[in-house]
């Protein structure tokens, strides 16, 4: 959630984060136009209810018919009093559906437009040159098929499109990535999480979520519970209404969880294969720091995702994410990119966000302020970074494939899968 003390003295930052997303400035003038509302409507409630005292001391001290007539004055301006509190708490609500329904502000330097605008930071690696080799690359569906990995008939038909099974060494696999993404978040100080893939509504809606209009979430009506798209929603609630001692450093988390998506807005995207599913795993880092130290966190966080992506010897591009294509909570994005042989793209594989003080605001989470000027509460700035999710298999199936479907392991996945060099076609 946005300051509103900040938008009062600086509308023409949100009005141009609003131009850069795409999204609508007018909001900033209806935000603008509330607050003083409100704040008029509270000036009178407060004026009348200090009147109101005035008058019931003056009640106290009279007798006869001045006390029934000030007694008659004081039930009209009770009356006066209810509605003030009244125009009061409507003028609060008008202000507070206004501001939850504009995104966090844009940081200054990300990249104004939409989904391909994005900016290359840099490039890592290089495709490989599969005629140089002398084959043509399977995708990844049909050589998790020959290696008896990945199961999509069986998925569907147990529980419909976009589900599938990972069987043998497609679920030894990710396991293998999902441990070593936790071992590497455990040697950089996160303290690992296994979380909650069902939250409470104000728990998804402070995470940033709009859970009324939101085709992509999953709801359990009867529960009025919501599956998770990413440990990101229960890590950020596990602190809410609470206050935080940073003065040690961030607190870091890194949690594995299932995921479920609808994916309701990719009809015909991405339909083979296990790219765009409704239900993947993930080991999701996850960190409160100081709004000072945000931005070196979230350098910290790419650079995690890329050490992930450099052990499984992927080519990669990071991104810098345009404003129109930044999810409601984050002020600046990037994402990695693995290369995908068959389908001659990069494909996003793990994303970063510094989210500022927009999610921690929502969810009431503060740190507690020390030193000699320093007194009192402020609100903590919350990221969030992909350390490895079901989707790596595919780039990592496609890229480390030999001209007999087989498939090469990574040399640092090999501890975690026994030692194993090659998984093999089945016979």
């Amino acid at each position: 959630m946005i300051d509103v003390n900040e938008l009062r003295a600086n509308p023409e930052v949100f009005r141009a984060s609003q131009r850069a997303r795409g999204a609508d400035e007018s909001l900033i003038d209806a935000i603008v136009s509330a607050d003083a509302s409100r704040r008029e409507a509270i000036t009178r409630y407060e004026s009348l209810r200090a009147e109101q005292n005035a008058f019931g001391k003056r009640v106290a001290q009279a007798k006869g018919e001045e006390k029934q007539a000030l007694l008659a004055e004081v039930k009209e301006l009770a009356a006066s009093v209810k509605a003030a509190q009244a125009d009061s708490e409507a003028a609060q609500a008008t202000q507070d559906a206004l501001v939850r329904s504009i995104p966090n502000v844009v940081e200054d330097g990300v990249p104004a437009g939409g989904e391909d605008d994005f900016e290359v930071i840099k490039t890592v690696g290089t495709p490989r040159d599969f005629s140089g080799d002398g084959f043509e690359p399977r995708d990844h569906l049909e050589i998790g098929e020959l290696i008896g990995a990945i199961d999509m008939e069986r998925g569907a038909k147990v529980s419909g499109a976009r589900f599938y099974f990972l069987k043998g060494m497609g679920a030894r696999l990710e396991l293998a990535l999902l441990n070593m993404a936790m071992d590497q978040a455990v040697a950089a100080g996160f303290t690992p999480m296994i979380t909650p893939t069902l939250v409470r509504p104000e728990t998804m809606q402070g995470t940033g979520f709009d859970v009324a209009h939101d085709a992509e979430i999953y709801r359990l009506a009867d529960d009025d519970l919501y599956l998770v798209g990413t440990s990101e929603v229960p890590l950020a609630g596990y602190h809410a209404d609470e206050i935080l001692d940073l003065s040690g450093g961030p607190l870091r988390y890194a949690g594995w969880s299932s995921c479920y998506r609808r994916e309701a807005g990719s009809h015909g995207k991405d339909t083979r294969g296990i790219i765009r599913v409704h239900q993947f795993n993930k080991v999701e880092m996850f960190t409160y720091t100081t709004v000072e130290e945000a931005a070196k966190e979230h350098e910290r966080l790419l650079a995690w995702e890329e050490e992930m992506l450099a052990k499984v010897e992927l080519p990669y591009r990071v991104i810098h994410t345009a404003a129109g294509d930044l999810g409601t909570s984050a002020a600046r994005k990037y994402d990695c990119e693995a290369w995908v042989p068959t389908q001659n793209a990069y494909r996003e594989l793990t994303s970063t966000s510094n989210c500022t003080t927009f999610q921690a605001r929502r969810l009431n989470v503060r740190e507690r302020l020390s030193g000699e000027e320093k007194k009192g509460t402020r609100t903590v700035a919350t990221l969030n970074g992909t350390l490895a999710t079901t989707r790596w298999i595919v780039a990592i199936l496609e890229h480390h494939q030999n001209a007999d479907g087989s498939v090469n392991v990574p040399a640092a996945l090999r501890p975690y899968l026994g030692g194993l060099e090659v998984i093999p076609v089945l016979k």
